[in-house]
């Protein structure tokens, strides 16, 4: 059976930077799915975090029309992430698989719909591809991320509120309890949203982000203040709290190593047991050559599929500078280890800027005369 992994397609996204509602873009994904008996949807494969529930349906449907026209009867199975966990119509109370039908009740009844010869499957938070892989969006990693984003200190305040456990064995319920309701906030809000609402292009942390780093690797004016001052006097007060523990230090590879330690220690508490564990949600595809720290302490190779997203302030020159740049596709076959794929690669910055709406174009940075950004 040939497994194909893609996760952070975050369709529907408000400033357009979701590249496969490109019909240009799909054409390089959708011949890549044609052989496949099975393709798992890893999460955030909707942005449900920026506009309507209808809406952004409306957006997704010709990619889900496309895909089941090229998978036919194929399975395809729907893990939700932390920015479409809407989908899960009802409280998790553990990890749970069911088959969705066209016209079923919810969201996925409607994507079903649109893909009438496939099955359709909603399992979460993972799903088990072959008895040594494991596939999960990965935003379990937030209850044990050190880098201070919003996302982690607001799951971080959750976790005192809802005495979360800091050491030993944790069920899909202690994760569901401190974070689904963080979720859920977001989800509502979303339903209020309109299209004259203005949303910052990139969570409030990657706009952070951009503050802090050059694309040449060196540190800003604001950056040499937010991380000099602001930011490590705000994280000891958090970590005073009892908050944390996170790190002051935002780079790079402190992203890279604090995400998989995180990933690392989720898999673990969880008592997942597999050979090979394939996580989104980072957006940051892997390993790739001379990356470090992607097997777990228990002995886990874990890969990262990468995402679907063009967001430039985390991207150089050429999609080989960053791990970051979208287009990742994971394929798993009967033996052997997961192969990530990145079809994308021969894209440039100008192909991407067309697609993002004016306003976006306006505030993100114009990059086609950038400096490579620094290892990730």
């Amino acid at each position: 059976m040939l497994t194909a992994v893609i996760s952070d397609l975050h369709l529907g996204a408000r400033h357009r930077n979701d590249v496969l509602r490109s019909h240009d873009v799909r054409s390089y994904l959708m011949p890549l799915l044609s052989p496949v008996d099975q393709l798992v949807l890893l999460g955030d494969t909707l942005e449900l975090r920026q506009s309507p529930l209808d809406e952004v349906l409306d957006i997704a449907r010709p990619f889900f029309g496309e895909l089941g026209e090229i998978i036919g009867g194929a399975r395809v199975v729907i893990v939700a992430g932390n920015h479409d966990h809407a989908l899960l119509t009802e409280p998790v109370q553990g990890q749970f698989e069911r088959r969705v039908r066209p016209g079923d009740e919810g969201p996925v009844g409607r994507i079903a719909s649109w893909m009438p010869q496939s099955e359709v499957l909603v399992s979460y938070p993972g799903y088990r591809i072959r008895d040594d892989v494991y596939a999960t969006h990965g935003h379990y990693l937030d209850a044990h991320n050190s880098v201070p984003t919003i996302e982690t200190m607001l799951v971080s305040v959750s976790k005192r509120r809802r005495r979360f456990p800091s050491e030993g064995p944790l069920s899909v319920k202690d994760y569901e309890r401190a974070m689904a309701p963080l979720y859920a906030i977001a989800f509502r809000g979303a339903q209020r949203a309109t299209k004259t609402l203005p949303v910052a292009p990139g969570a409030p942390s990657k706009r952070l982000w951009e503050l802090l780093v050059r694309d040449d690797g060196k540190t800003t004016m604001a950056g040499r203040l937010l991380g000099g001052v602001v930011l490590p006097g705000g994280v000891a007060a958090l970590n005073r709290l009892g908050f944390g523990p996170f790190d002051p230090e935002v780079s790079g590879p402190v992203l890279r190593r604090a995400g998989l330690r995180a990933i690392s220690e989720s898999l673990d508490r969880m008592g997942i047991e597999a050979r090979h564990a394939i996580f989104g949600h980072t957006h940051r595809a892997g390993p790739l050559d001379r990356d470090e720290g992607w097997v777990t302490p228990g002995g886990i190779q874990l890969h990262n599929t990468g995402n679907w997203v063009y967001e430039p302030g985390f991207l150089g020159r050429s999609p080989t500078d960053s791990p970051y740049w979208p287009g990742g596709l994971t394929f798993v076959e009967d033996e052997g280890p997961p192969r990530l794929e990145r079809p994308l690669s021969h894209l440039r910055h100008e192909d991407f800027l067309p697609m993002l709406d004016v306003s976006a174009r306006a505030l993100w940075p114009d990059q086609r005369d950038a400096e490579p950004a620094p290892p990730q």
